[in-house]
This record gives C-alpha cells, sequence and structure tokens, in this order.
C-alpha cells in the first residue's frame, strides 16, 4: 500500500534519517527544502547541494553538504519542507503541504505539518 502525506499526518507515521540522508514514507513533489540558512530549490541532478530520489512508495532526499543530519539539526530546530502529493496540481497554491522533518532518536524522522505562523520563505 503507498501512504500519501495525507496518510502519514494522519496516522503520525515518521520517517528515517541516517547520516545526511532522509527518508519519508511517501512519494511527492518537493519544492522546496529550508534546512539551517539554506533554501534548496534546485533538484536537478547536477545540484552540488541535494539529491533527491522518488519511487513509487517512498522519497529519499542525500543532504551533500552535510555529513550527519543529527549533528547538524538540534532537538529545537527542524528541516522545512514544502511538498505536493503524487495526485494533486502542483500549481494550486492550496496544495502547497509544509511539513517539518525533526530528527529523533534511533534514527526516527518525526514528520509534522506545520503551523501557518511559522516563517517559511515563498
Amino acid at each position: 500500500m503507498f501512504k500519501t502525506i495525507s496518510d502519514t499526518l494522519e496516522n503520525k507515521l515518521n520517517g528515517l534519517y541516517y547520516g545526511n540522508r532522509i527518508l519519508l514514507p511517501f512519494s511527492c513533489y518537493v519544492l522546496k527544502i529550508i534546512i539551517e540558512d539554506d533554501i534548496l530549490m534546485d533538484f536537478s541532478p547536477s545540484s552540488k547541494s541535494i539529491y533527491l530520489n522518488e519511487t513509487d512508495s517512498f522519497t529519499e532526499i542525500y543532504f551533500k553538504d552535510f555529513k550527519n543530519l543529527k549533528d547538524t539539526i538540534s532537538k529545537y530546530e527542524s528541516v522545512k519542507l514544502i511538498a505536493v502529493e503524487k495526485n494533486k496540481d502542483i500549481f494550486q497554491m492550496e496544495n502547497h503541504i509544509k511539513l517539518a522533518l525533526r530528527v529523533g532518536d534511533n534514527h526516527k524522522l518525526i514528520i509534522e505539518k506545520t503551523d501557518e505562523d511559522i516563517l517559511f520563505l515563498e
């Protein structure tokens, strides 16, 4: 069974992280990622900062500029991501979902929808 962003949020499912790699339990269109002070929007194969791989059942993201996300992101910070469900129109702003990804213990990646009040540079 393939999961969506909505399934993940409703069922409070987690992703995984290993070193500089994040695994999301859903496939999606990624529009923007904010990590520390970096705003990443170039997900082309030639990107020097990030490698993005989408499969039918999950999305994996490699952050090339970081060796270990656990050492980079404190428990009070998160990776911010703007994504769209695979079956939705990316050109409709109401389909853009703002997520916060927090690294937990034992390689657990906590995935939460952000409040509209949280600063996302559009």
